[in-house]
């Protein structure tokens, strides 16, 4: 067998080439072919701009058209549901004691499409006779804005997904009949959710299942604020000091296990 030099040469500069190539384009040569066909691809297109463009455009319009009727289907349903939605929300609202309540949902279209369609939803409401409409996020009010909420969250209930609600000043400007009514939202509510609640109204404090008291004091020219889970004693006790008593009576407690068993029978 005789030993071709010139032959092994160029063997070895193949081989070569072909690590080389493995290296900068694929870990195999299947790789590298692949990488090959991608190219002669690019070229084609570029060889064949005007064609290659002419398509793009074709398709761009294609799904454009289909973008398009998507968001008109979009926007069909939530017209509709906005509409089932506005009147849940004032039944809820009134409810609550907004009596001259007015709540709309105004669905927009928008210039421009985005990952929600083309609609632009917002949330208008007066709850003052003869007052405009105005946007949810422009409501003044935190204790009402809390009970706007909280009706949100009740005709929603269903769909809602959040684990967890916290509602502070739900209580502000309301007593009585009402007071009662915002219990029993959230009554409702916590069926489904866990609803952490600040008050001073012994009616919606009556429904809580579990109740920790707050306060404040100063410790060292400091405010200290203490949270301290109430046991069922002494639940009773801190009713009776919500319902207005200085000086906690057995009558006072009985009015406050009255309270309790109340809110039991309407949750």
């Amino acid at each position: 067998m005789e030993f071709d030099g010139e032959q092994f040469q160029q063997m070895e500069e193949r081989l070569n080439l072909l690590n080389h190539l493995k290296l900068k384009y694929g870990n195999s040569l299947k790789a590298v072919l692949q990488y090959q066909e991608e190219l002669e691809e690019k070229i084609e297109r570029l060889n064949n701009a005007d064609v290659y463009k002419a398509q793009l455009e074709t398709k761009l319009m294609e799904e454009q058209e289909k973008l398009k009727k998507l968001c008109q289907k979009a926007s069909k349903i939530r017209s509709q549901e906005a509409e089932k939605l506005q009147k849940d929300m004032l039944v809820a609202l009134t409810d609550l004691n907004f009596l001259d309540v007015k709540f709309e949902i105004q669905v927009r279209k928008k210039e421009e499409i985005t990952a929600g369609g083309f609609d632009d939803v917002e949330f208008m409401i007066s709850t003052n006779p003869g007052a405009p409409l105005k946007s949810l996020g422009n409501v003044a009010s935190g204790g009402e804005l809390s009970r706007i909420m909280l009706a949100i969250k009740t005709v929603l209930a269903s769909r809602d997904k959040i684990p967890t609600m916290i509602f502070d000043e739900i209580d502000t400007g309301i007593s009585g009949k009402t007071a009662w009514k915002v219990s029993e939202k959230l009554g409702q509510l916590s069926r489904s959710h866990q609803i952490l609640c600040i008050t001073h109204l012994p009616q919606i404090a009556a429904m809580a299942d579990n109740h920790y008291k707050i306060a404040k004091q100063a410790v060292d020219n400091q405010t200290v604020t203490d949270i301290v889970q109430l046991g069922e004693c002494e639940t009773i006790d801190e009713l009776a000091r919500m319902l207005g008593s200085d000086e906690i009576t057995n009558t006072v407690r009985e009015n406050a296990k009255e309270l309790i068993a109340t809110a039991k029978k309407r949750k």
